[in-house]
């Protein structure tokens, strides 16, 4: 029961933070005001129930600021907002401590400045109004609870799920909310100070119920591993469904009569059957592990506020493309990323003194998601004062980290931030100038076969560019042959495939191919991955950056493979392998190794023809 509470009310406590924010910006918004009233009255009825004092305590204090400033007996001010964060911040700790494994009774108890700001909150201190003081509204009255643990009607279950609400009110007594006029110390977790609504005025609240039951019959909570167990068993059998398929038309090639003919025709349509419904399960198992990144973009408003205040500077964080769903497991893992570019956006980007600079005072960050193809792309913009290029280089050279022949490009340059140890404050401080963050970003980056990429004018802004798979373990793929072995490349950076010549032109003594007008180099596959390099007469034209050809052996087709990476040793450009349709071994080249020109950090390979 501890680890339903525990789901449910993080949930709970991250939509909180969410519409605190708006409401600083909209303190006239009664449904909010609502909104955030009924979170907190929810967690402190299921933190009640698995004996959670503290989280009781300050659940009921802000339950009680809010309940006075949505009937208008408290102003909206600064104060009250912060002190509200403040309590979320406090909640959804705990929580999170719950989540790790902490047990109950190590938990902190609520700390004294809190329950003193909640407190002034309540009381109406503090600075003047966000805004005119919403007017007052009647809170939904509910139904009297029964005062002993067994009442009658007494429910702890609601369509076969826990009801914290109820399971509190029948422990306790305690109602089902908490009028204004109680005393913000009042001892929450026996109900003192809480007077019962009228049973008349009990059906206000009978609508939102039902519309919650209804929503609960929607949805189920299902175990991430058990998704994943799902989602390999449906892998699974797209690929053995595709293997029978290039076995029937092999079988096809002979020569069938009587039975023998009948029986080919139904064996053909049972496995056409057999392979569409494959196909169905694993597409419809691959949409249970899709999320909107909005999830983990909703955690970023109050980190930036809180930052940019620490910071001295007035920022606004625009968030748009919430609603782009990806593989949950890459939005787990781009929690730490963000951060790290946004703590990256805010002390380096931004000015401090953005009047010298021409510029207004509040400054914009914009956090943007959208699907591009297979891939989700998310970009971080500043409009700070964007980076330069030599300076970059001239910090890197200070720093050993590389030679004078490294770097000469700007986009080179302006990469320059990934490397490890690279910073460029001179002193470190609690945001950023220890050479760690920008390098953690590319590795988790690419650890789910992203990229990250970096665009940036002096004067303007930086803008970074992630672009990742929308979901893990299937991708479309074009199949080569190199040297004999066959070879993955992800369709995201294939433009067309070319016949190449007998001989090429050369620059600097690389080969080079005239495409579309346009002077491509070439790299061998086969060179760049340490095969021996055979007849190579076939081109295909990378959609990357930096636009090149790579030589294969031959082209085989295209085909959605099902990818397994590689965890215990770690080769030079490949990222995972998989099964062809003939249940042939294939190694999948890397998207990333491929975006930079088949260069590695480890060898760089001149392409042999």
């Amino acid at each position: 029961m501890l680890k339903d509470f525990v789901v449910e009310a993080l949930e709970l406590a991250s939509n909180v933070e969410e519409h605190l924010l708006t409401l600083e910006r909209h303190p006239d918004d009664l449904e909010i005001l609502n909104a955030v009233f009924r979170a907190f009255h929810t967690i402190k009825g299921g933190a009640g129930f698995v004996n959670l004092p503290a989280m009781v305590s300050a659940c009921h204090l802000t339950e009680n600021l809010f309940d006075a400033l949505r009937t208008g007996k408290a102003p909206v001010t600064p104060l009250a907002i912060e002190a509200a964060l403040q309590a979320s911040g406090f909640v959804a700790d705990q929580l999170n401590e719950l989540s790790n494994g902490a047990a109950p009774d190590s938990l902190a108890s609520m700390p004294s400045d809190l329950e003193g700001i909640l407190t002034q909150a309540i009381e109406g201190k503090g600075s003047a109004p966000v805004a005119a003081a919403a007017a007052p509204v009647t809170p939904p009255a509910s139904a009297p609870a029964s005062a002993s643990t067994g009442g009658a009607g007494a429910s702890v279950m609601k369509d076969g799920q826990l009801d914290w609400e109820s399971m509190y009110q029948a422990v306790t007594g305690a109602p089902g909310s908490t009028p204004a006029g109680n005393s913000p110390a009042a001892a929450p977790a026996a109900g003192a100070g809480d007077e019962p609504r009228t049973a008349a005025a009990a059906p206000a609240q009978q609508p939102n119920r039902r519309a919650s039951d209804n929503a609960k019959e929607e949805s189920i909570r299902i175990d991430a591993g058990k998704l994943d167990a799902l989602l390999e068993v449906a892998g699974e059998s797209v690929q053995a469904a595709n293997q029978a398929a290039v076995l029937l038309e092999k079988l096809q090639q002979f020569k069938f009569e009587g039975t023998a003919a009948a029986l080919m025709s139904t064996l053909a349509e049972t496995l056409g059957r057999a392979s569409r419904y494959s196909s169905e399960l694993q597409r419809a198992t691959l949409s249970t592990r899709m999320q909107p990144v909005g999830r983990l973009f909703q955690k970023f408003p109050r980190l930036v506020r809180e930052l940019a205040k620490d910071l001295g500077k007035d920022v606004d964080l625009v968030i748009t493309g919430a609603e782009t769903e990806v593989d949950r497991v890459v939005v787990d893992s781009l929690y730490d990323p963000l951060v790290h570019m946004l703590r990256n956006s805010l002390d380096h980007g931004i000015e401090v003194d953005r009047a010298a600079a021409g510029k207004p005072s509040k400054s914009t960050i914009s956090l943007h998601a959208w699907q591009a193809g297979s891939s989700v792309m998310i970009e971080v913009f500043d409009d700070g004062k964007g980076m330069d290029p030599e300076m970059l280089r001239n910090k890197a050279l200070a720093k050993g980290l590389i030679t004078e022949h490294q770097a000469l490009t700007t986009d080179e340059a302006l990469q320059l931030v990934f490397l490890p140890g690279f910073s460029t404050k001179e002193v470190a401080s609690s945001v950023s100038g220890r050479g760690v963050g920008m390098d953690v970003v590319k590795t988790a980056v690419e650890k789910h076969r992203g990229t990250i990429r970096i665009d940036s004018t002096i004067g303007k802004g930086t803008k970074f560019s992630i672009r990742l798979p929308i979901e893990l373990s299937i991708i479309p793929t074009m199949l080569v042959r190199c040297a004999g072995a066959p070879l993955a490349l992800p369709m995201a950076v294939v433009e067309r495939v070319v016949e190449l010549p007998e001989t090429f032109d050369e620059v600097g003594g690389a080969p080079v191919m005239r495409d579309q007008g346009r002077p491509l180099p070439v790299h061998s596959l086969a060179g760049v991955l340490g095969y021996e390099p055979g007849n190579e007469r076939v081109g295909v034209v990378m959609a990357v950056p930096h636009p090149y050809i790579l030589s294969v052996q031959s082209v085989e087709g295209t085909a959605d493979l099902v990818i397994k990476p590689l965890t215990a040793i770690h080769t030079s450009g490949i990222t995972g392998t998989a099964r062809s349709a003939e249940g042939e071994l294939v190694l999948v080249v890397g998207l990333s190794f491929l975006l930079d020109g088949c260069n590695d950090t480890e060898r760089s390979a001149v392409a042999q023809v």
